[in-house]
Protein backbone atom coordinates (compact mmCIF):
# COMPACT_ATOMS: atom_id res chain seq x y z
CA UNK A 1 0.00 0.00 0.00
CA UNK A 2 1.35 3.38 -1.38
CA UNK A 3 0.57 7.13 0.49
CA UNK A 4 1.83 9.49 -1.17
CA UNK A 5 4.10 12.34 0.86
CA UNK A 6 1.37 14.82 -0.44
CA UNK A 7 -1.25 13.07 1.39
CA UNK A 8 0.53 12.66 4.23
CA UNK A 9 1.09 16.42 4.83
CA UNK A 10 -2.53 17.35 4.24
CA UNK A 11 -3.35 14.82 6.59
CA UNK A 12 -0.94 16.36 9.01
CA UNK A 13 -1.83 20.25 8.15
CA UNK A 14 -5.35 19.17 8.89
CA UNK A 15 -4.83 17.93 12.51
CA UNK A 16 -2.63 20.49 12.95
CA UNK A 17 -5.29 23.20 12.09
CA UNK A 18 -7.70 20.64 14.34
CA UNK A 19 -5.89 21.35 17.28
CA UNK A 20 -5.22 24.71 17.23
CA UNK A 21 -8.96 25.10 16.96
CA UNK A 22 -9.86 22.81 19.81
CA UNK A 23 -7.15 24.88 21.40
CA UNK A 24 -8.66 28.25 20.75
CA UNK A 25 -11.79 26.95 21.47
CA UNK A 26 -10.59 25.88 25.05
CA UNK A 27 -9.39 28.98 25.39
CA UNK A 28 -12.62 30.72 24.55
CA UNK A 29 -14.42 28.82 26.97
CA UNK A 30 -11.63 29.08 29.73
CA UNK A 31 -11.96 32.88 29.11
CA UNK A 32 -15.32 33.16 29.10
CA UNK A 33 -15.58 30.94 32.29
CA UNK A 34 -13.11 33.47 34.29
CA UNK A 35 -15.02 36.62 33.06
CA UNK A 36 -18.17 34.79 34.53
CA UNK A 37 -16.35 34.21 37.68
CA UNK A 38 -15.21 37.55 38.01
CA UNK A 39 -18.23 39.03 37.26
CA UNK A 40 -20.35 36.86 40.03
CA UNK A 41 -17.00 37.72 42.39
CA UNK A 42 -17.73 41.74 41.39
CA UNK A 43 -21.34 41.32 42.55
CA UNK A 44 -21.02 39.74 45.65
CA UNK A 45 -18.41 42.04 46.70
CA UNK A 46 -20.76 45.06 45.65
CA UNK A 47 -23.79 43.23 47.41
CA UNK A 48 -21.77 42.67 50.64
CA UNK A 49 -20.80 46.38 50.77
CA UNK A 50 -24.05 47.44 50.51
CA UNK A 51 -25.12 48.22 46.53
CA UNK A 52 -27.35 46.02 44.65
CA UNK A 53 -25.87 47.03 40.90
CA UNK A 54 -27.66 48.35 37.94
CA UNK A 55 -26.12 49.23 34.86
CA UNK A 56 -25.65 52.65 35.67
CA UNK A 57 -26.32 53.15 39.14
CA UNK A 58 -25.89 50.85 42.26
CA UNK A 59 -29.01 50.96 44.60
CA UNK A 60 -27.73 51.70 48.19
CA UNK A 61 -29.61 49.38 50.58
CA UNK A 62 -28.79 51.09 53.84
CA UNK A 63 -31.42 53.11 52.79
CA UNK A 64 -34.24 50.87 52.56
CA UNK A 65 -35.49 50.25 56.16
CA UNK A 66 -34.21 51.58 59.65
CA UNK A 67 -35.40 51.99 63.00
CA UNK A 68 -34.55 54.01 66.11
CA UNK A 69 -36.40 56.30 69.11
CA UNK A 70 -36.44 58.96 67.57
CA UNK A 71 -37.65 58.55 64.04
CA UNK A 72 -39.54 54.92 64.40
CA UNK A 73 -38.78 53.37 61.24
CA UNK A 74 -36.64 55.25 58.75
CA UNK A 75 -37.54 53.73 55.32
CA UNK A 76 -35.93 55.93 51.71
CA UNK A 77 -33.63 55.00 48.56
CA UNK A 78 -30.42 56.02 47.95
CA UNK A 79 -27.61 54.87 45.21
CA UNK A 80 -24.50 55.86 43.04
CA UNK A 81 -23.89 55.83 39.83
CA UNK A 82 -21.68 53.21 38.41
CA UNK A 83 -18.57 52.97 36.61
CA UNK A 84 -20.27 51.71 33.63
CA UNK A 85 -21.85 55.05 33.90
CA UNK A 86 -18.09 56.51 34.15
CA UNK A 87 -14.97 56.66 35.80
CA UNK A 88 -14.01 59.72 35.87
CA UNK A 89 -17.15 61.34 37.25
CA UNK A 90 -19.67 59.70 40.37
CA UNK A 91 -23.02 61.15 41.56
CA UNK A 92 -24.73 59.82 44.91
CA UNK A 93 -27.41 60.54 47.41
CA UNK A 94 -30.15 59.52 49.22
CA UNK A 95 -34.01 60.43 50.91
CA UNK A 96 -35.40 59.03 53.64
CA UNK A 97 -38.84 59.47 55.94
CA UNK A 98 -38.75 59.32 59.73
CA UNK A 99 -42.41 58.18 60.64
CA UNK A 100 -42.66 59.58 63.87
CA UNK A 101 -41.09 62.27 63.94
CA UNK A 102 -42.64 62.96 60.43
CA UNK A 103 -39.36 64.66 58.94
CA UNK A 104 -37.73 63.98 55.25
CA UNK A 105 -34.24 64.07 55.91
CA UNK A 106 -31.59 64.14 52.25
CA UNK A 107 -28.15 64.39 50.55
CA UNK A 108 -26.76 65.52 47.23
CA UNK A 109 -23.30 64.49 46.36
CA UNK A 110 -20.50 63.76 43.46
CA UNK A 111 -17.13 63.79 42.65
CA UNK A 112 -15.04 63.56 40.23
CA UNK A 113 -11.44 61.70 39.60
CA UNK A 114 -8.12 64.23 38.84
CA UNK A 115 -5.74 61.06 39.01
CA UNK A 116 -6.77 57.96 38.15
CA UNK A 117 -2.94 56.12 39.17
CA UNK A 118 -3.24 57.36 42.92
CA UNK A 119 -7.38 57.35 42.33
CA UNK A 120 -7.42 60.85 43.24
CA UNK A 121 -10.78 61.95 43.96
CA UNK A 122 -12.34 65.53 44.85
CA UNK A 123 -15.90 65.22 46.19
CA UNK A 124 -19.05 67.74 47.30
CA UNK A 125 -21.92 66.70 49.27
CA UNK A 126 -24.97 69.07 51.09
CA UNK A 127 -26.33 66.67 53.73
CA UNK A 128 -29.68 67.73 55.85
CA UNK A 129 -29.96 64.75 58.65
CA UNK A 130 -29.51 63.47 61.81
CA UNK A 131 -26.82 62.01 63.52
CA UNK A 132 -26.01 59.90 66.89
CA UNK A 133 -24.76 62.48 69.72
CA UNK A 134 -21.16 61.53 70.50
CA UNK A 135 -20.38 59.09 67.79
CA UNK A 136 -17.11 59.89 66.12
CA UNK A 137 -16.75 58.14 62.68
CA UNK A 138 -13.27 57.65 61.02
CA UNK A 139 -13.95 59.24 57.41
CA UNK A 140 -11.74 56.52 55.78
CA UNK A 141 -13.54 53.52 57.33
CA UNK A 142 -14.32 50.69 54.75
CA UNK A 143 -17.73 50.38 54.08
CA UNK A 144 -19.51 47.79 56.30
CA UNK A 145 -22.82 46.94 55.34
CA UNK A 146 -25.59 45.06 57.98
CA UNK A 147 -29.21 43.72 56.86
CA UNK A 148 -29.89 45.71 59.96
CA UNK A 149 -27.59 48.08 62.42
CA UNK A 150 -27.96 46.22 65.82
CA UNK A 151 -27.24 49.25 67.87
CA UNK A 152 -29.13 51.41 65.74
CA UNK A 153 -32.72 50.14 67.03
CA UNK A 154 -32.38 51.56 70.38
CA UNK A 155 -30.24 55.62 70.40
CA UNK A 156 -32.41 58.12 71.08
CA UNK A 157 -29.98 60.76 71.49
CA UNK A 158 -29.56 62.58 68.06
CA UNK A 159 -28.51 65.71 66.37
CA UNK A 160 -30.42 67.40 63.57
CA UNK A 161 -27.16 68.77 61.23
CA UNK A 162 -27.32 70.65 58.14
CA UNK A 163 -23.93 70.23 56.23
CA UNK A 164 -21.77 70.93 53.66
CA UNK A 165 -18.59 69.55 52.79
CA UNK A 166 -15.84 68.98 50.23
CA UNK A 167 -13.21 66.54 50.42
CA UNK A 168 -10.21 64.95 48.63
CA UNK A 169 -9.61 61.46 48.91
CA UNK A 170 -6.07 60.02 47.72
CA UNK A 171 -4.09 56.85 47.55
CA UNK A 172 -0.28 57.21 48.61
CA UNK A 173 0.32 53.72 48.04
CA UNK A 174 -2.92 51.11 48.03
CA UNK A 175 -1.54 50.50 51.71
CA UNK A 176 -1.73 54.17 52.82
CA UNK A 177 -5.08 55.81 52.48
CA UNK A 178 -5.73 59.65 53.13
CA UNK A 179 -8.21 61.88 52.74
CA UNK A 180 -8.92 65.76 53.26
CA UNK A 181 -12.48 67.27 54.11
CA UNK A 182 -13.40 70.86 54.88
CA UNK A 183 -16.91 71.27 56.02
CA UNK A 184 -19.60 73.68 57.53
CA UNK A 185 -22.54 72.71 59.80
CA UNK A 186 -25.37 73.89 60.96
CA UNK A 187 -26.18 71.63 64.56
CA UNK A 188 -29.35 71.83 66.26
CA UNK A 189 -29.50 69.00 69.28
CA UNK A 190 -33.14 67.42 69.71
CA UNK A 191 -33.41 66.90 72.82
CA UNK A 192 -32.87 69.77 75.65
CA UNK A 193 -29.20 70.33 75.67
CA UNK A 194 -27.43 73.65 76.58
CA UNK A 195 -23.41 74.31 76.14
CA UNK A 196 -22.21 76.98 78.02
CA UNK A 197 -19.04 78.93 76.87
CA UNK A 198 -17.93 82.33 78.20
CA UNK A 199 -21.71 82.39 80.20
CA UNK A 200 -23.10 82.64 76.73
CA UNK A 201 -25.60 79.30 76.26
CA UNK A 202 -26.03 77.40 73.01
CA UNK A 203 -28.54 75.20 72.28
CA UNK A 204 -27.79 75.30 68.18
CA UNK A 205 -24.27 76.35 66.55
CA UNK A 206 -22.38 76.09 63.90
CA UNK A 207 -18.82 74.24 63.49
CA UNK A 208 -16.46 74.97 60.38
CA UNK A 209 -14.38 72.15 60.75
CA UNK A 210 -11.12 70.54 58.80
CA UNK A 211 -10.47 66.83 59.08
CA UNK A 212 -7.08 64.88 58.27
CA UNK A 213 -7.43 61.35 57.60
CA UNK A 214 -4.96 58.21 57.52
CA UNK A 215 -5.48 54.70 57.04
CA UNK A 216 -2.22 52.72 56.91
CA UNK A 217 -2.26 48.97 55.94
CA UNK A 218 1.14 47.52 55.75
CA UNK A 219 0.65 44.12 55.69
CA UNK A 220 -2.11 43.72 52.86
CA UNK A 221 -1.70 41.48 49.92
CA UNK A 222 -2.62 43.35 46.71
CA UNK A 223 -2.90 41.93 43.13
CA UNK A 224 -2.51 44.00 40.09
CA UNK A 225 -4.09 42.59 36.78
CA UNK A 226 -4.80 44.61 33.28
CA UNK A 227 -3.60 47.70 35.13
CA UNK A 228 -6.15 47.44 38.29
CA UNK A 229 -5.44 46.28 41.74
CA UNK A 230 -7.24 44.81 43.71
CA UNK A 231 -7.37 43.53 47.23
CA UNK A 232 -6.23 39.38 47.31
CA UNK A 233 -5.43 39.07 51.48
CA UNK A 234 -6.30 41.31 54.03
CA UNK A 235 -3.23 41.73 56.78
CA UNK A 236 -2.84 42.43 60.39
CA UNK A 237 -2.67 44.96 62.42
CA UNK A 238 -4.44 47.61 60.49
CA UNK A 239 -3.98 51.48 61.95
CA UNK A 240 -6.30 54.23 61.39
CA UNK A 241 -5.27 57.99 62.53
CA UNK A 242 -8.16 61.03 62.42
CA UNK A 243 -7.34 64.56 63.36
CA UNK A 244 -10.39 67.50 63.50
CA UNK A 245 -9.58 70.92 63.75
CA UNK A 246 -12.81 72.98 64.42
CA UNK A 247 -12.55 77.19 63.50
CA UNK A 248 -14.67 79.83 65.61
CA UNK A 249 -15.14 82.63 63.59
CA UNK A 250 -14.75 81.29 59.92
CA UNK A 251 -18.09 81.01 58.20
CA UNK A 252 -19.92 81.93 61.37
CA UNK A 253 -18.47 79.00 63.42
CA UNK A 254 -19.07 79.83 67.16
CA UNK A 255 -16.36 77.05 68.68
CA UNK A 256 -12.36 76.54 68.83
CA UNK A 257 -11.43 72.70 69.44
CA UNK A 258 -9.73 69.47 68.22
CA UNK A 259 -9.95 66.09 68.21
CA UNK A 260 -7.25 63.21 67.87
CA UNK A 261 -8.51 59.80 66.80
CA UNK A 262 -6.20 56.38 66.80
CA UNK A 263 -7.89 53.10 66.23
CA UNK A 264 -5.42 49.81 65.37
CA UNK A 265 -6.80 46.41 64.68
CA UNK A 266 -5.28 43.38 64.72
CA UNK A 267 -5.79 39.47 63.94
CA UNK A 268 -4.04 36.50 65.58
CA UNK A 269 -5.26 32.90 63.37
CA UNK A 270 -4.32 29.57 65.10
CA UNK A 271 -3.82 26.65 63.00
CA UNK A 272 -6.88 25.16 63.96
CA UNK A 273 -8.87 27.61 62.13
CA UNK A 274 -9.78 29.58 65.49
CA UNK A 275 -8.47 33.48 65.98
CA UNK A 276 -8.41 36.39 68.26
CA UNK A 277 -9.51 39.77 67.34
CA UNK A 278 -7.94 42.70 69.37
CA UNK A 279 -9.19 46.62 69.15
CA UNK A 280 -7.84 49.37 70.31
CA UNK A 281 -9.71 52.81 70.11
CA UNK A 282 -8.75 56.12 71.48
CA UNK A 283 -9.79 60.11 71.06
CA UNK A 284 -9.11 63.21 72.56
CA UNK A 285 -11.31 66.25 72.53
CA UNK A 286 -9.32 69.68 73.29
CA UNK A 287 -11.41 72.60 73.76
CA UNK A 288 -14.50 74.47 73.71
CA UNK A 289 -16.18 70.70 72.74
CA UNK A 290 -19.59 70.39 72.52
CA UNK A 291 -21.43 67.39 73.25
CA UNK A 292 -22.17 66.21 69.89
CA UNK A 293 -18.83 66.12 69.16
CA UNK A 294 -17.30 64.16 72.30
CA UNK A 295 -17.30 60.45 72.92
CA UNK A 296 -19.82 57.53 74.45
CA UNK A 297 -17.65 54.68 73.96
CA UNK A 298 -20.31 52.75 72.14
CA UNK A 299 -23.26 51.66 74.60
CA UNK A 300 -25.58 49.12 73.44
CA UNK A 301 -27.96 48.47 76.67
CA UNK A 302 -31.65 50.06 77.15
CA UNK A 303 -33.14 51.43 80.29
CA UNK A 304 -35.70 49.00 81.11
CA UNK A 305 -36.12 46.96 84.59
CA UNK A 306 -35.88 43.42 83.72
CA UNK A 307 -33.52 41.47 81.76
CA UNK A 308 -35.70 40.03 78.92
CA UNK A 309 -36.98 43.52 78.27
CA UNK A 310 -33.55 45.13 77.33
CA UNK A 311 -33.01 41.88 75.19
CA UNK A 312 -32.63 42.90 72.10
CA UNK A 313 -29.34 42.90 69.06
CA UNK A 314 -25.85 42.66 70.16
CA UNK A 315 -23.58 44.90 68.23
CA UNK A 316 -20.25 44.18 66.12
CA UNK A 317 -17.77 46.26 68.80
CA UNK A 318 -20.24 47.41 71.45
CA UNK A 319 -20.67 47.67 75.45
CA UNK A 320 -23.79 45.42 75.58
CA UNK A 321 -24.03 45.91 79.54
CA UNK A 322 -23.53 49.97 79.02
CA UNK A 323 -26.97 51.60 78.80
CA UNK A 324 -27.32 54.61 76.40
CA UNK A 325 -26.26 57.73 77.34
CA UNK A 326 -24.75 56.71 80.94
CA UNK A 327 -21.20 57.79 79.89
CA UNK A 328 -19.50 60.90 78.05
CA UNK A 329 -16.13 61.85 77.96
CA UNK A 330 -13.83 64.37 76.01
CA UNK A 331 -10.57 61.73 76.18
CA UNK A 332 -11.26 57.75 76.02
CA UNK A 333 -9.76 54.79 75.14
CA UNK A 334 -11.70 51.14 74.73
CA UNK A 335 -9.88 47.81 74.35
CA UNK A 336 -12.18 44.94 72.89
CA UNK A 337 -10.39 41.17 72.97
CA UNK A 338 -13.01 38.58 71.34
CA UNK A 339 -11.83 34.79 70.83
CA UNK A 340 -13.52 32.75 67.87
CA UNK A 341 -13.49 29.12 68.66
CA UNK A 342 -13.22 26.93 65.55
CA UNK A 343 -17.12 26.30 64.42
CA UNK A 344 -18.17 22.97 65.61
CA UNK A 345 -19.16 21.03 62.51
CA UNK A 346 -22.26 19.36 63.51
CA UNK A 347 -23.55 19.07 59.73
CA UNK A 348 -22.48 20.35 56.41
CA UNK A 349 -25.03 23.71 56.95
CA UNK A 350 -25.01 23.75 61.32
CA UNK A 351 -22.28 24.85 62.43
CA UNK A 352 -22.32 27.28 65.67
CA UNK A 353 -19.28 29.04 66.59
CA UNK A 354 -18.37 29.63 70.51
CA UNK A 355 -16.46 33.85 70.67
CA UNK A 356 -15.40 34.73 73.98
CA UNK A 357 -15.69 38.84 74.61
CA UNK A 358 -13.68 40.99 76.98
CA UNK A 359 -14.34 44.70 76.57
CA UNK A 360 -12.56 47.58 78.95
CA UNK A 361 -13.21 50.91 78.65
CA UNK A 362 -11.95 54.43 80.54
CA UNK A 363 -11.90 58.03 80.19
CA UNK A 364 -12.53 61.54 81.65
CA UNK A 365 -14.52 64.91 81.07
CA UNK A 366 -13.36 68.30 81.75
CA UNK A 367 -15.54 71.02 82.54
CA UNK A 368 -18.28 68.84 82.88
CA UNK A 369 -20.29 71.80 84.03
CA UNK A 370 -20.37 73.47 80.69
CA UNK A 371 -23.10 70.31 79.26
CA UNK A 372 -26.63 71.32 81.21
CA UNK A 373 -30.06 69.85 81.14
CA UNK A 374 -28.42 66.14 80.51
CA UNK A 375 -27.04 63.73 83.29
CA UNK A 376 -24.24 61.66 82.46
CA UNK A 377 -21.20 59.37 84.30
CA UNK A 378 -17.54 59.59 83.59
CA UNK A 379 -15.54 56.53 82.86
CA UNK A 380 -12.59 57.67 85.06
CA UNK A 381 -12.51 54.40 87.20
CA UNK A 382 -12.43 52.03 84.22
CA UNK A 383 -15.08 50.04 82.86
CA UNK A 384 -14.86 46.38 82.56
CA UNK A 385 -17.34 43.75 80.68
CA UNK A 386 -17.09 40.33 79.41
CA UNK A 387 -19.09 37.37 78.19
CA UNK A 388 -19.56 34.68 75.33
CA UNK A 389 -21.47 34.49 71.77
CA UNK A 390 -22.79 31.41 70.42
CA UNK A 391 -23.04 32.50 66.50
CA UNK A 392 -24.77 30.81 63.53
CA UNK A 393 -27.23 28.85 65.48
CA UNK A 394 -30.15 29.48 62.87
CA UNK A 395 -30.38 32.19 59.79
CA UNK A 396 -27.16 33.48 60.97
CA UNK A 397 -28.81 34.49 64.32
CA UNK A 398 -27.15 33.36 67.57
CA UNK A 399 -27.50 34.30 71.36
CA UNK A 400 -24.75 36.10 73.39
CA UNK A 401 -24.40 36.57 77.55
CA UNK A 402 -22.17 39.38 79.27
CA UNK A 403 -21.95 40.46 82.49
CA UNK A 404 -20.66 44.27 83.56
CA UNK A 405 -18.43 44.24 86.60
CA UNK A 406 -15.47 46.47 88.28
CA UNK A 407 -15.57 49.59 89.46
CA UNK A 408 -19.48 49.98 87.92
CA UNK A 409 -21.02 47.27 88.79
CA UNK A 410 -24.64 48.13 89.36
CA UNK A 411 -26.15 47.22 93.14
CA UNK A 412 -28.93 44.75 91.62
CA UNK A 413 -26.92 41.77 89.80
CA UNK A 414 -29.52 41.46 87.08
CA UNK A 415 -28.85 45.45 86.24
CA UNK A 416 -25.35 44.16 85.29
CA UNK A 417 -26.71 40.98 82.98
CA UNK A 418 -26.97 41.98 78.70
CA UNK A 419 -28.83 39.01 77.30
CA UNK A 420 -29.10 39.35 73.44
CA UNK A 421 -29.61 37.90 69.96
CA UNK A 422 -26.35 38.15 67.86
CA UNK A 423 -26.30 37.91 63.71
CA UNK A 424 -23.56 37.08 61.19
CA UNK A 425 -24.17 36.30 57.68
CA UNK A 426 -21.69 36.01 55.11
CA UNK A 427 -22.21 36.48 51.20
Amino acid sequence: MHIKLSHIFKISLLAILFNTNLSLAQQKDSTSVEKDSIRKANFLNRLGNGFFPTKFLDIDLRYLVKFNQYEGFRTGLGGQTSEDFSNKYRLNGYVVYGFVDKQIKYSLGGGFRVAPKTNTWINLSYTDDLQETGSTQFILDKRFFQLFEPRLLNIDLFHKHITTKVSVEHEITPKLLTEVQLATSNINPTYGYNFIVNNKNYHGFEVSTSKIALQYNPFDVYKTTEDKTTLEKEGFPRFTFQYTKSYKSVLGSNFNFSKVDFRTIHKVTYKNNSHTLLTLTGGIAEGETPLTHLYHAYPNNIRKETIMQRFSVAGLNSFETMYFNEFFSDKFSTFIVKHYFKPFNISQRFKPQLVLTSRYAVGNMRNKSRHQNITFNTLNHGYTESGFEINKLLFGFGLSATYRYGAYHLPKVEDNVALKFTFNITL
